[in-house]
């Protein structure tokens, strides 16, 4: 299957939506990302560079645009004593002055502090947590138990275990050992039939479209000659894990293969993108020749590079980029680029309001010839 991230069908669909769609203003908007991991010594580090990054904005902000950055810091801080111990990242959008205040806490990390001030919601790095943690479901299954896992956002969303009869092995001999053995079999087909249809109303249900499988040498053909096809084209890998294996594991284990396979589909939709665009037909490279597609709703999937920094700055751009620029603190260290940050974040927020597919490309070079951006279009004008 290939790897996507759609308006429709990612955790944080709600929340993106109502963010994208919020009008730009004067007024300052926070946009803070936190990674709330606790250190070596079980305590959460980002007290120190709240302090910093609030006390400088706060000197550089004059009258009401002041009044209304303090207020929100107020609102954050108050809120972060609530913040529930287990989550290991929060995304906070704040602007007292247009009545905003929206908090997700995450179970997926959030890599380094950032806080960006601008004029609306900059949600480069939320769109980018659908990508890196998508929905997707791992089953893992023997020829008597199955645990069906439903992830998104690096969290078991759900869970199902089934459970039928155990079979042992039998020593017995010529016909008593025939019909055992026939007993044996259907005892496993009907377990495996059971599976299927728990897993395929799961799929249809929580409208996945990926599935990593975990079992056995005995249970694999069982399984698979049981799947139907559009269950089987959904499977983007089979490994060995034990039936009990924590969560935690199957969850770090079953991710990593998710985005093994996800690492070939960037090469394979890289090269359609590039190949249709030197073609003339259905893709455009590059920041202009995209901006302007997202402007024309054209654009089927956004192809953006994972590090804005790398985004080459389009020599012109279109008249519904947010002409405010954004100031960014951050713990990441380098060079931080707020134009690039800017631009990104505008690729991402209409790719997603036009409902195109949004892939965030990990390796560096393969949108490098193209100024790190590049479209899939719907039709050509």
């Amino acid at each position: 299957m290939p790897k996507f991230t759609t308006a429709l069908e990612t955790p944080l669909r709600e929340q993106l939506d109502r963010l994208s769609a919020f009008e730009p203003t004067d007024a300052p908007v926070v946009s803070l990302y936190l990674d709330m991991r606790p250190d070596q010594h079980g305590r959460t580090n980002y007290d120190a560079f709240l302090r910093k990054t609030f006390s400088d904005r706060s000197r550089v902000l004059k009258g009401s645009a002041r009044q209304s950055f303090d207020a929100d810091v107020e609102k954050i801080q108050q809120y972060l004593g609530d913040v529930r111990r287990s989550a290991n990242g929060l995304a906070l959008f704040a602007c007292s002055a247009s009545d905003l205040f929206e908090a997700v806490t995450l179970d997926a990390p959030v890599d380094h502090h950032w806080l960006f001030i601008g004029s609306v919601p900059h949600l480069y790095p939320l769109a980018r947590l659908n990508d890196q943690y998508p929905r997707y479901a791992a089953l893992l299954v023997d020829t008597n138990t199955a645990r069906l896992f439903v992830f998104g956002l690096g969290a078991a969303e759900a869970h199902t275990e089934l459970k039928n009869v155990k079979t042992r092995r039998n020593a017995m001999g010529g016909w008593s050992q025939a019909r055992y053995q026939r007993h044996v079999e259907n005892f496993h087909l009907h377990h495996m039939k059971e599976v299927v249809d728990v897993l395929d109303r799961t799929m249809r249900d929580e409208s996945l479209d990926r599935l990593v499988v975990a079992c056995d040498a005995v249970a694999r053909p069982l399984l698979m000659e049981q799947l139907p096809k559009h269950l089987a084209e959904k499977v983007i890998d089979v490994m060995k894990l034990d039936i009990n294996t924590p969560e935690n594991q199957v969850l770090s284990r079953t991710l990593e293969a998710l985005r093994e396979h996800d690492a070939g589909t960037d090469v394979t939709q890289v090269e359609r993108m590039i190949g249709a665009w030197h073609a003339g037909g259905l893709g455009v490279a590059g920041p202009e020749q995209t901006l302007e597609a997202l402007q024309k709703g054209q654009v089927e999937e956004l192809l953006i590079t994972a590090t804005p920094e790398l985004l080459r700055r389009a020599a012109t751009l279109t008249t519904d980029v947010t002409p405010a620029p954004v100031d960014i603190d951050t713990t990441a260290g380098g060079e931080i680029d707020s134009d690039r940050h800017r631009l990104a974040d505008h690729f991402v927020v209409h790719a997603h309001m036009s409902g195109a597919r949004i892939r965030f490309v990990e390796d560096p070079q393969l949108l490098a010839d193209v100024g790190g951006v590049g479209a899939l279009l719907r039709f050509t004008l």
